[in-house]
């Protein structure tokens, strides 16, 4: 599901229930989201093929995956959402099967690959969902592209990558990460060069200034777990700093919200996408 990278910085906390889920009998009875001939295809984008699955019918909502997830990491959510909506589920580039040989990578480009694949699938706008570092995505895309974004809903989202932002622990082991590595020969593997990749991504990036987030003026759900990875203040001045944002700190939760809290997530955010504004 995930790379050991992003297991160890962006899902730690959820590991444990993610491998209890897996060996649950009715796992095997599931569809299985993110290989799935019959939902999934490809789309020329940017440069590279970017895989995609839609299920149900209604109005678009677009789900964004975290580093180093893909598709599958919303196994949980997309069968209450496609009853009444049309999902969009993607594999970000360099994650899952939306492979990408380039060197480096950019939050901005990863939302300027969605925006692209909407194009190309005739959607004019969406409602975005989108966990960690594709909350990240959400934001920037509800930023750059106003007319396109209905609502989002980010959980567990942080827009710079420094010890204010993140948790002392997840900052610490970064830091040590990229100490040990920085001067290594990673590129053994087109893999081990990947996970490199990915690592600096949330490593260096985003920086976004709090003052750009007033450009979002869609309805935004800003949420985050009350253990989460992302540091409780900065999820809260994210929130106060979008002029139409409503806040949701998950009880129990670390990370992943929409994992640990399935159920819960997806009622509140169907309810946030619901509501007449």
């Amino acid at each position: 599901m995930f790379s050991p990278l992003a297991i160890r910085y962006k899902i730690k906390s959820i590991s444990f229930l993610f491998l209890l889920f897996i060996s649950s009998p009715s796992f095997s009875q599931q569809i299985n989201y993110g290989n799935n001939p019959s939902a999934g295809n490809y789309k020329l984008i940017n440069g590279i093929k970017l895989y995609y699955e839609i299920y149900g019918k209604g109005e678009p909502v677009l789900l964004i995956h975290g580093n180093g997830g893909s598709i599958s990491s919303f196994k949980n959510n997309i069968p209450y959402f496609a009853t009444k909506y049309k999902v969009i589920t993607v594999d970000s580039r360099s994650q899952g099967k939306s492979l990408d040989a380039g060197d480096s990578i950019s939050f901005e480009l990863m939302a300027n690959d969605f925006i692209t694949l909407l194009d190309s699938l005739q959607i004019d706008s969406c409602n975005v969902i989108g966990w960690s570092d594709g909350g990240i995505t959400a934001l920037i895309m509800a930023m750059r592209y106003p007319s396109r974004i209905k609502k989002i809903a980010a959980s567990g989202a942080n827009i710079i990558p420094d010890s204010t932002a993140l948790s002392a622990g997840l900052y610490k082991e970064m830091q040590e990460e990229y100490n040990r590595k920085k001067n290594m020969d990673l590129y053994k593997s087109s893999t081990e060069k990947n996970e490199w990749k990915l690592f600096l991504l949330d490593y260096f990036q985003p920086h976004i200034n709090f003052s750009e987030l007033a450009a979002i003026k869609c309805p935004s759900l800003i949420i985050c777990g009350d253990r989460d990875l992302i540091r409780l203040e900065h999820t809260i001045k994210i929130y106060q700093n979008i002029p139409n944002a409503w806040l949701w700190i998950v009880p129990n939760s670390g990370h992943g919200t929409l994992i640990e809290h399935a159920d819960e997530f997806n009622k509140k955010v169907d309810e946030f996408f619901s509501r007449k504004w």
